[in-house]
């Protein structure tokens, strides 16, 4: 799906990173994101590969200056958003920040609609890498003329941003997004709450042809660590997250994160499936009475396969070699990458008892002859 789309090697594999919106909402202010982007040190996020400190709605001031350029919040940002862009770079982090394509954003503050360009230059000149642009107050407007106009100012601010689409997936940007931005939200926004989470992963059925380097379908930021689910359910989350080679924005807490939630977030075998190369995603491969297989093709051959227990109980699930393509005669190694461990060599297909609302999450390797 390479023809008429981004290649500009900004986001070869999806961006990771944090956002303040699933915890904070607009409830933020510059020591809260300087706290968090030390934290992403501290807790080794920044060493996992979580890369940008994105600042969603609520930092704007209540109007724009008298050259028409954006202004941040006086009482909360007032060292101002390059400052504040130079302190999160010096921590060898990325600043990501948020806008609406609308006449307000989301929140009530100040839109961009008809300022794309100024806007565009002053998130260049403020140090910006990464922008999301949401999709409220919109009336009227078609998202395929809105965005490609925010590509075009992207292109001529400067500097290389990041641009990030949120229309929710109203208008099926996986169709034609990856020739403006370099992400695209498939959905609705996700709550931190079980029947969200398998509402949303149902969305991402079936659009495994549209992702790939520099353009990724976005089925919303990660809510593990926030509350409203169990370890188990924020464990499935992750993974299938990753094993759809979605962006992993973190929207927790980090500065407080227990050690199981940041076991979760740093998992380096999970990580590196999400993070593969070859930026193939996942799709669903068998599916019978809420016990799924999922699976994905990785850059050294070797298939990604989550195994989801949707059910009330514990249930045994089997992944059948011809489930993905390959011969049920072949001799397949096997890793489970939650426990890093090795599970031996099989013919025809492996099966796993996975907990109620979890995951078991392998790597298959064929041997060689």
């Amino acid at each position: 799906m390479g023809l008429g789309r981004l290649r500009d090697g900004l986001a070869p594999t999806p961006p990771m990173g944090w956002n303040s919106w699933n915890r904070f909402q607009t409830s933020i202010d510059e020591r809260l994101i300087r706290e968090t982007a030390e934290a992403m040190v501290e807790t080794g996020m920044r060493d996992a590969g979580y890369r940008y400190v994105v600042i969603d709605d609520g930092w704007e001031g209540p109007e724009r200056d008298g050259d028409g350029d954006l202004l941040s919040d006086r009482d909360r940002f007032g060292s101002g958003i390059a400052d504040l862009a130079r302190r999160i770079h010096d921590l060898d982090l990325r600043f990501g920040i948020y806008t609406d394509a609308g006449t307000k954003t989301c929140a009530g503050y100040v839109g961009s609609l008809g300022y794309e360009f100024r806007d565009a230059r002053r998130f260049a000149s403020w140090g910006v890498d990464y922008v999301k642009i949401d999709w409220c107050n919109t009336s009227g407007l078609g998202t395929r003329a809105v965005y490609g106009k925010w590509s075009q100012a992207f292109r001529s601010a400067g500097r290389p941003m990041v641009l990030s689409l949120c229309e929710w997936g109203r208008t099926r940007p996986w169709q034609w997004g990856g020739r403006v931005g370099h992400l695209w939200r498939t959905c609705w926004d996700i709550q931190d709450t079980w029947d969200s989470l398998t509402t949303v992963l149902d969305r991402q059925r079936g659009l495994s042809a549209y992702a790939g380097p520099d353009h990724w379908n976005d089925p919303d930021m990660l809510e593990v660590g926030n509350g409203g689910m169990s370890t188990a359910e924020y464990r499935a989350h992750f993974s299938l997250w990753c094993l759809l080679a979605a962006p992993l924005m973190a929207g927790n807490d980090i500065r407080t994160m227990p050690d199981d939630v940041k076991g979760i977030l740093t998992a380096p075998e999970v990580i590196a499936v999400d993070q593969d190369p070859l930026g193939l995603q996942g799709d669903l491969v068998r599916a019978e009475d809420g016990l799924e297989v999922w699976a994905r093709e990785l850059a050294d051959g070797s298939r990604a396969v989550v195994l989801f227990d949707r059910s009330a109980e514990p249930r045994e699930i089997p992944v059948r070699w011809a489930d993905i393509g390959w011969e049920a005669k072949d001799r397949v190694q096997v890793r489970d990458l939650w426990e890093r461990a090795d599970r031996g060599a099989f013919a025809e297909g492996f099966s796993a008892t996975v907990p109620s609302h979890d995951v078991v999450m392998l790597r298959l390797r064929r041997a060689e002859p």
